[in-house]
């Protein structure tokens, strides 16, 4: 079976060279010239732990390959995955725009039967899209070929993609037709010896199942930063409160960690576009909005803690940074509290110095040179008035404080992660902030 990945960014990436992996032939495909020749030398992309060694391991067997040519790959595929991106549009819907020009493409360029398959993440509704636009460009050649389309939703956490690809706990697909299951179970036989099926249904169930599952792990988040809010102002632990409800098998421990907001490629994307569906029908996500707002404004929280500790006093001082990334173990700083953080931190007067194991360039990238970036932790909070713990990366988990303190203009340490010991650090001399805790300060 050979198949074409439309689409080298996180999602494309990662399927192709995991499909690779065990023994797939593999065609990636990416309009961008510069991408697809850096991924032939190596040089991927993205940030992906283990990614790189297997993208290398691949290409050097011929089972992996990269190309420019759309039309060329998809006469040749069996399979073709269209997984390019679906940014939100103005009004917060997804665009369809490159998901309905790769589709064009395919109807023009099919000589044979082909099973389309769309792995971006997508409104329901998409794959009858996909399919006119595959069966308009048919038309035009008046060629009569067989097609299915299907829907193949993600569920890839970054940092874990390659493990959660490998060794699914679920595979949601979404088919229209009996031929399309059988090559969809053959295609993932290899990845379901753990004994988690493919979960066949329709397209449209498909379609809506990743953006219920996204939503609803914003959901959880958000909720539990509402509740870390409340703690605060009643004089509650959150952390004490997490175990408490965690415990109960119906709620689960997953996603309830306090924080300073969700961010990354899925969850804010996908919530806004969910949101912007229901109301395209006439019906209003109020728990979804809810859950929008309540991050937005959770972003905000440490600079709050920040300004109210120094009396408003902030211009002309200088904050450390600990964390760019939206998570650890990624560069991705999509929708990142780090960037409302450093706006606002900027926009107050403050000099910013930051730290990020791998997000740096990504950084420079996204809001240029505005802040000093450092080569260590421990020289992005030399001489700062103030430390900000935003992405808990592990070698942040247990910093020398001792040195620490010989080295900060002032120690306070406002924690957005609450992994740090208050007794620890308030015994060493530090003022210490964190997410939902009464720690007699405002």
């Amino acid at each position: 079976m050979k198949i074409t990945i439309v689409g080298t960014g996180y999602v494309g990436l990662v399927t192709g060279t995991c499909f690779a992996e065990v023994g797939i032939e593999v065609v990636c495909v990416d309009i961008d010239a510069k991408k697809i020749e850096n991924l032939k030398n190596g040089i991927s992309p993205i940030y992906e732990p283990g990614l790189d060694d297997m993208i290398a391991r691949n290409f050097e067997k011929g089972r992996l390959h990269f190309s420019t040519e759309l039309p060329s790959s998809v006469n040749d595929a069996d399979v073709i995955f269209i997984a390019v991106g679906t940014p939100p549009d103005e009004d917060g819907s997804a665009d369809l725009k490159y998901v309905l020009d790769v589709s064009k493409t395919i109807g023009r360029f099919i000589e044979k039967y082909t099973l389309v398959v769309t792995k971006s993440t997508v409104p329901v509704g998409t794959a009858k899209k996909v399919r006119q636009a595959i069966q308009e460009e048919l038309n035009i050649r008046n060629a009569e070929i067989e097609f299915d389309v299907a829907s193949n939703p993600e569920f890839l956490k970054e940092g874990d993609a390659i493990n959660d690809f490998m060794k699914p706990d679920r595979i949601v697909v979404g088919v229209e037709s009996g031929k399309a299951e059988e090559i969809m179970t053959r295609l993932y036989k290899p990845f379901t010896l753990n004994g988690h099926p493919v979960i066949f249904m329709d397209v449209p169930s498909a379609e809506m199942t990743k953006y219920a599952a996204n939503s609803m792990l914003a959901t959880k988040i958000s909720f539990m930063n509402d509740i870390a809010n409340v703690c605060e102002i009643v004089g509650a632990d959150v952390n004490m409160v997490r175990k408490g409800i965690g415990s109960d098998s119906r709620i689960g421990t997953k996603f309830i960690y306090p924080g300073i907001g969700y961010g990354g490629s899925c969850f804010p994307k996908d919530v806004k576009a969910l949101i912007k569906t229901a109301d395209s029908v006439g019906y209003s996500m109020r728990i979804l909005k809810a859950v929008e707002d309540v991050n937005d404004d959770q972003k905000s929280v440490l600079v709050n803690k920040f300004l109210n500790h120094f009396n408003g006093n902030v211009r002309g001082k200088t904050v450390g940074l600990w964390g760019l990334s939206f998570k650890p173990q990624t560069d991705d700083m999509r929708e990142a509290p780090a960037i409302i953080i450093i706006e606002k931190l900027l926009a107050a007067g403050c000099k910013v110095k930051a730290y990020d194991p791998v997000a740096m360039h990504e950084s420079k990238r996204k809001i240029g040179d505005s802040i000093v970036y450092s080569a260590d932790p421990y020289e992005a909070i030399m001489d700062t008035d103030a430390q900000f713990l935003l992405t808990e990366w592990t070698e942040f988990r247990y910093p020398n404080w001792y040195v620490i303190k010989k080295l900060v203009k002032n120690p306070v340490v406002f924690d957005g992660r609450n992994i740090y010991d208050r007794k620890e650090l308030e015994q060493l001399g530090f003022d210490y902030y964190c997410i939902g805790v009464n720690t007699g300060k405002k």
